[in-house]
Formats: C-alpha cells, structure tokens, sequence
C-alpha cells in the first residue's frame, strides 16, 4: 500500500488506511460486546469496549498494513470461563465477522441512497471510491477472518458444526499447526499468488445481495 504514496496517490492511500483503521475498530469491538454480552467483562475492564481505534491498533499490525497491505489489529482479551453458554466462544468469534457484514451493508446502501436521492455529498469518483472501499474492505475483513485456519476467527465456529470426535481431531491439528498454514498463505501472497483477489472477489458477490437500492 505504501506505493500508492510514491505514485502520489495521498487521497487513496488515506481513504484505504482509514478504512481498514475503522474496520478493525469495529470488528474487535463486536467481539468485546458480545463477550460482555455472555458474562465476561475482560474487555471491558482492561479498556478494549469502546470504538476508539487507538487501544485496537497494534503497531507492528498497522505497520505491515502500510507496507505490505496486510495486517492486523490487537485481539480483544476474552475469558471463555466467564461465559454463561457453551454457545459463548461461537457467538463472540462470529461478532468480529458479522459487525464487518453489518458495517458493509450500511455503506453500501447510504451510497446507494446517496446516489438515488442525488444528494451532492455522493456525486463524484471521490463518493465512489471512499464508500466502495469501506463496504468491501469489510466484506474482506468478515471472509478472510472466517478461514479456519490458525487464529482467526473460522477456527472457533467450525468445530460447533462438527461431530465431537472430528472437532477434537480439528483442533488438536489446527493447534499445532493452523498458524503455520495461515503464514504460507501470507507468503503465497506476498510471491503473487492471487489469495487476497479470490476473497476480493468473492466480496464483491456478496456485496451485490447487500444492496437494496
């Protein structure tokens, strides 16, 4: 991303940063809320509820974000022992993913309106581009994270669709070796190999059945 500034592309390159900043804010916030939602105040006691971006934002993450446009926020701290439900690690895991679902359809569908109405704040390239980019990097964030791979969210909800005996199969492997999987598809990235267009991609499908204008 960062060669979008020596192409002298300022404007893009701070609407994809504050788009991404935004994205992450809200999808680490979904997971404290709903957390606190079943019990468990981890987040909240430690000063990770709260959509202020700057105790989500892990230096090293927002680094890689400007340098190689792949990157990630501080994860919100949760205590699974606080819950009230087996069902807690599911519906916190899935917060994440469906706060960015959610944060897509609402822009997608302001500028769809914006653009109905003809109001003039959405009139222009510059509407386009800055609501296009927060609707689909959500739609990135919300497919990415829900790969079961490694540390990301998938990995929590896939075994409570699994039979018990495969679940703990899935586990003990994603444990041990989920975290290297998910950096060999980093690295696949990072030498050409197109992963982040095929989930791109795949965003832009889903964000066709968002819109409703």
């Amino acid at each position: 991303m960062i060669q979008l500034l020596y192409q002298g592309q300022i404007l893009l390159f701070v609407m994809i940063l504050f788009s991404l900043i935004l994205s992450l804010t809200f999808h680490e916030y979904g997971h404290g809320f709903v957390a606190r939602l079943f019990g468990d105040n981890t987040a909240r006691d430690q000063g990770r509820l709260t959509l202020n971006p700057l105790p989500h934002i892990d230096p090293l993450g927002l680094l890689m974000v400007i340098f190689i446009g792949f990157g990630y926020a501080r994860p919100v701290p949760t205590d699974p022992r606080n819950f009230r439900s087996r069902w807690g690690v599911l519906f916190v895991a899935a917060a994440g993913p469906f706060m960015n679902l959610l944060l897509a359809f609402f822009f997608i569908n302001v500028y769809a309106l914006g653009v109905i109405q003809g109001w003039p704040l959405f009139d222009g390239r510059a509407a386009m581009l800055f609501f296009g980019f927060l609707a689909n990097i959500n739609l990135l964030l919300m497919i990415f994270n829900l790969i079961p791979i490694g540390p990301l969210d998938g990995h929590y909800i896939l075994p409570y669709f699994l039979p018990r005996s495969l679940a703990r199969l899935y586990n003990y492997y994603n444990d041990h070796y989920g975290h290297w999987l998910l950096l060999g598809l980093v690295a696949l990235a990072l030498m050409g190999v197109p992963i982040f267009r095929y989930v791109w991609d795949f965003g832009q499908v889903v964000l066709q059945w968002l819109i409703l204008f």
